[in-house]
This record gives C-alpha cells, structure tokens and sequence, in this order.
C-alpha cells in the first residue's frame, strides 16, 4: 500500500510517483496536502481511494510518467475518474514528465506510430505538462482534453546561474535537441557539445 498526496484549493491531493515534489510544491505554494490510498492487488490490478471530502473543490493531481511508466499512467487515470466521481469541483493533472508524448515521431517507412498515450475525454480535465522536449507535447491530437504547455526554462536557467560553474559547456544528446541546446547556451554565456547518437532501432540508441 502506498500512500498518495495532491494539491487543492480547498484540499491538495496526488499521486504517488513522485510525493517529494508534490510536498515541496505545496509547501512552497503554502496550501494542504489532500490523501488518497493506491495499492496493487495480487493480480496487478491498481486500487484507488480518496480519503478525504473533495466535493467542489480544486485538485491537482502531480504525476509524472516514470518507471512504472504503465502503472503510473494508469493509477493518475484512476485518480482522475475517483476525483471526477467524487464531485470536485475542477481537477487537473500535472505531468512533470509525458514519456507517451514523444510517440509522435515517424518510423523509416515513413509512417507515423500511433500515440499510444492518447486517453479518452474525462469530464474535459486541464493536463498542464512542463516542458522537457520538442513543441509537439503540445500536439492537440495527443489529447482530448485541454493541455497548458508550461515552459521551464526560465526556472533551470536561474538555477544554473546559481550554480556558478565554471567553464560551463551545455551539450545536446542528439541532433534533434541541437536548437535547445543552442538557445540555453546563448543566454548562459556557456559553450555548446553535440553528442552524435545513431539510433539501430527505437530503444537502442549508439
């Protein structure tokens, strides 16, 4: 059994992929955390319970898609549906990180694989994500839902001024994140490395 915390208005609740930073966004924003329970039965099924009142308030649900990416994804879809079910007013998921999001890509044949994190509409929830890879995470076609594409850079870029590293060299892991690098690089004075990675299939990069 794990214990699960978000963020509300009026009561703050999430999920439990990442409870630290869930703690520290709402220590920082001075609100409450909410509490909900998620365990997995024997079989692997995921089990989801709010234990506490939400009718007509504000929730937030802080979940990124790390490992478990499946199970994770599975137990904020849950969460949704619980939080739907129990009256709250407004929910919204925050997904610090989107795995499925980059699924848009083409394969060599030209074609383009399926998103398969596409999820179907409940209740119209808003998906704010920040930003950790190219423009399309923003791709209306991945959702069903309205997304806020929330841009970070602004906040690693003071924290790495903060840093005060000398002989800083931003380096990009691969062709496709050159402009990124490029653009971070120029605002912090900083030299620019390009790693020449060749992908053999989609998981086995070189």
């Amino acid at each position: 059994m794990r214990s699960t915390q978000a963020c509300t208005a009026r009561s703050r609740s999430s999920a439990a992929a990442h409870p630290s930073l869930t703690r520290e966004i709402c220590d920082y924003l001075n609100l409450p955390q909410g509490n909900s329970t998620a365990f997995n039965f024997s079989d692997g099924e995921t089990f989801c319970q709010i234990d506490e009142n939400v009718r007509g308030s504000d929730v937030f649900i802080v979940q990124p898609t790390c490992r478990p990416v499946n199970e994770n994804l599975m137990e904020l879809l849950i969460l949704l549906d619980a939080f739907k079910r129990s009256s709250a007013s407004r929910v919204t998921a925050v997904l610090p990180y989107y795995g499925y999001a980059r699924r848009t890509r083409r394969t060599s044949r030209g074609c383009r694989s399926p998103p398969a994190g596409r999820r179907p509409d409940l209740a119209r929830r808003r998906r704010p994500r920040a930003d950790h890879g190219p423009a399309r995470l923003a791709d209306p076609g991945l959702f069903d839902v309205p997304v806020d594409h929330l841009f970070a850079a602004p906040v690693l870029l003071e924290a790495i001024r903060e840093l005060a590293l000398p002989n800083l060299m931003i380096v990009s892991p691969d062709a496709g994140g050159v402009e990124r690098a490029r653009a971070i690089a120029k605002r912090l004075e900083a030299g620019l490395a390009i790693i020449d990675k060749r992908r053999t299939r989609p998981t086995s990069p070189r």
